[in-house]
């Protein structure tokens, strides 16, 4: 059985998903804590399913350093498998990356490299493109810059607006991401596997 810590910034749809597939009994994979860095609405989704929740907010640290430590040991302590970034807004301060990679994944509304970074719909939406997605990767020091594990396209329809657009992405995201984290547990996907074929040949 997976055992996974969820980090979110936001309303949690993603962390929902994973909170329901994770009540069928055949579903290999459970979330043990959440955590946010701020008082996320979808902390609500925790208490709903009875998981316990954590917030470490950078603004109480002198430094983003000094937070992501905070932020590590509390996830350490819940020794989880993997750690999911589902709508979380923060960059991830190196230590915090090295100590978890690579079994530290997010997802992205876009379909990697292109549009990285906080307003990838936006982006998608200003460039003209007829075709966006999702993607969840490993996270690394960059900013969505970490191994594709899996992508699936959204088309971007005439008139959309960015929250339309935004809307239908979330939809393909949650399953996408649902599908991955099953996928990791099942060992159809290996983070290590992932990491070894993106890295930097002489690295």
């Amino acid at each position: 059985m997976l055992s996974i810590v969820v980090l979110i910034s936001g309303g949690g749809s993603n962390l929902r998903a994973l909170l329901e597939a994770s009540t069928d009994a055949e579903f290999p994979a459970r979330i043990v804590a959440v955590g946010s860095d701020t008082d996320a609405p979808g902390l609500a989704y925790a208490e709903q399913f009875g998981v316990p929740s954590f917030t470490v907010v950078p603004t109480a640290f002198a430094d983003r350093a000094s937070w992501g430590d905070e932020l590590l040991t509390q996830v350490e302590q819940w020794s989880p498998d993997l750690v999911v970034c589902a709508g979380f807004m923060r960059i991830l301060p190196p230590r915090f990356v090295r100590a978890l990679s690579p079994n530290l994944i997010n997802t992205h509304p876009a379909l990697l490299p292109a549009f990285p970074g906080a307003h990838a719909v936006r982006d998608a939406l200003a460039t003209g493109v007829t075709e966006t997605g999702v993607t969840v990767h490993i996270v690394d020091e960059g900013v969505d810059t970490g191994p594709v594990l899996v992508q699936q396209a959204v088309p971007v329809l005439p008139g959309d607006s960015e929250h339309d657009l935004h809307e239908r992405i979330k939809t393909v995201e949650r399953e996408l991401l649902v599908q991955a984290v099953l996928d990791i547990a099942n060992t159809h996907l290996t983070l290590t596997d992932h990491l070894k074929s993106n890295a930097t040949p002489g690295s």
